[in-house]
């Protein structure tokens, strides 16, 4: 201990790693909480528990060589952000006396994930509706050829051979009310599931941060929690799956759960399930694809492997309301 007290170089090497760290924490917390349109704010969302890392090692630290007013700054900081994520971690116990289905997520990489894979899994995994982002006509005739549509025979389907915008719904029920949402880069769609409870699917995929101007993401962002709160007003049950392009930790997001609507893996208590990047040699880090409900529960959540995309899928089973 005298080491410490009288070590002077150490103490001030402690000091100046305590201030980074607090530093690099507000900067991450204060993005957690804004919803102003720059983008490295934006992107410093989507990291946050890397960022707290750093904030972490400055509170031990701290810790170590006594720096009593910087362990208190940190832990603030490390505990705002504890406040906000520590409840995914906790199931609710919100139940819905209801039949349920089987929905799959699945962003297909400019159409460059592989049929036959995703054709197996929503066979082996008995998938009952499937959502799928950055469909091509090429892949939707793949799709169509290798007999997707003998296990989901109900389609609506807007491809886009020219990159990611394009965007699908397969169902093993049939689909109304099919339209397109306005507003949006990429497709978002929206249909009636013709479900023993019929309800609102929605299929969404705002334009990815950091590369769409920031202004942009921010309306896309805004314009969809309005028209979420427009379908929560409704009598009809709803469920939201897609790529969302944007992350618990972006308050964008919680706005979105704000509009009526609670994330498939707050329910459970799952966490923040990572689905991107799928294709690194380093595990996925940031969860961008989310399976929200309304008047519906999700009674499980598992992340599976979309062969040749960048995403994980998930599958979620939902009861409805």
């Amino acid at each position: 201990m005298s080491f410490i007290k009288d070590n002077v170089p150490a103490r001030r090497v402690a000091q100046f790693l305590g201030l980074v760290g607090i530093a690099v924490g507000i900067v991450a917390v204060s993005a957690m909480f804004t919803t102003a349109p720059i983008n490295p704010l934006i992107a410093i969302a989507s990291f946050v528990p890397l960022f707290l890392v750093v904030t972490g090692l400055g509170l031990l630290v701290s810790l170590v060589f006594r720096r009593w007013i910087l362990l208190t700054v940190s832990v603030v900081v490390v505990g705002v952000a504890t406040v906000v994520v520590a409840p995914l971690y906790v199931a609710n116990s919100d139940t819905v006396d209801g039949p349920s289905l089987r929905i799959m997520q699945a962003n297909l990489l400019f159409g460059a994930a592989d049929p036959a894979s995703l054709i197996e899994t929503v066979r082996e995994r008995d998938v009952d509706v499937l959502t799928v982002q950055e469909l091509t006509e090429t892949l939707a005739t793949k799709l169509e050829d290798r007999g997707l549509e003998q296990l989901l025979q109900y389609q609506y389907m807007i491809p886009d051979e020219r990159g990611g915008g394009g965007a699908g719904i397969y169902s093993r029920y049939p689909l109304t009310d099919t339209r397109e949402l306005d507003g949006y880069g990429p497709t978002n769609l929206v249909a009636t599931v013709g479900f023993t409870t019929p309800f609102t699917l929605v299929a969404v995929h705002p334009g990815p941060a950091v590369v769409t101007p920031p202004d942009i993401w921010t309306r896309e962002l805004d314009n969809l929690r309005h028209q979420l709160a427009a379908f929560a007003a409704t009598d009809s049950p709803v469920v939201v799956s897609g790529d969302f392009n944007t992350t618990y930790l972006h308050k964008q997001f919680r706005d979105l759960l704000d509009a009526g609507y609670t994330d498939a893996a707050d329910q459970l208590g799952s966490g923040i399930v990572p689905t991107y990047p799928a294709d690194k040699q380093f595990p996925a880090i940031i969860g961008i694809d989310h399976v929200l409900t309304k008047d519906a529960r999700a009674q499980s959540l598992e992340r599976v492997t979309i062969e040749g995309s960048d995403h994980h899928g998930l599958i979620v089973d939902v009861a409805i309301g």
